[in-house]
């Protein structure tokens, strides 16, 4: 009789690693890094998707993150390392490293890693009615949020300026 064949099931999230059938610890931080709010926000990270939770080990660099969206699974964010600020259903966030958000289904929700702190590492644990992947609340999905001097140009000027400096 010929071995049968397992089948694995497929993620939610594009790239994310699919739990069971034999894998049952993972190094989150040694994870492929995927996108985690593609269109709309800087997150990405790591991902593993069990049969109805998935877990991230997402990163947002200071000064970026996420423009206003929602998604149909609830979340909870335990932030690690710096500091996420934004809102979560108009409330206003501050959640330094220690604290857990917790974001409702369907909650229109921003968050930023602080330009006053480090970068942001929190762990992401959502049910898997979705991918981790929302939509924006204005329907688009033009890219994330990003504070004053911390966007892709002002990276470009501090890259020219370090090589002008060097040449110096």
């Amino acid at each position: 009789m010929a071995a049968a064949k397992k089948r694995v099931a497929k993620t939610k999230t594009a790239g994310a690693v699919r739990a069971g059938n034999g894998k049952y610890h993972f190094r989150m931080d040694k994870l492929k890094k995927v996108p985690a709010g593609t269109g709309y926000s800087t997150s990405h990270g790591g991902v593993v998707e069990g049969a109805r939770i998935l877990v991230g080990y997402i990163h947002k660099p200071r000064g970026t993150g996420s423009r206003m969206h929602k998604h149909n699974n609830e979340q909870l964010n335990y932030v690690l390392q710096g500091t996420l600020v934004g809102s979560v259903n108009g409330k206003r966030v501050v959640a330094p490293a220690g604290t857990l958000v917790y974001i409702p289904a369907n909650a229109p929700h921003n968050l930023v890693a602080s330009t006053k702190d480090k970068d942001v590492i929190f762990l992401a644990v959502k049910d898997l009615s979705q991918g981790i992947i929302g939509m924006a609340v204005d329907g688009t999905m033009a890219g994330p949020h990003y504070e004053k001097g911390f966007g892709p140009a002002a990276k470009a000027r501090k890259k020219t300026k370090a090589k002008a400096a060097a040449k110096k």
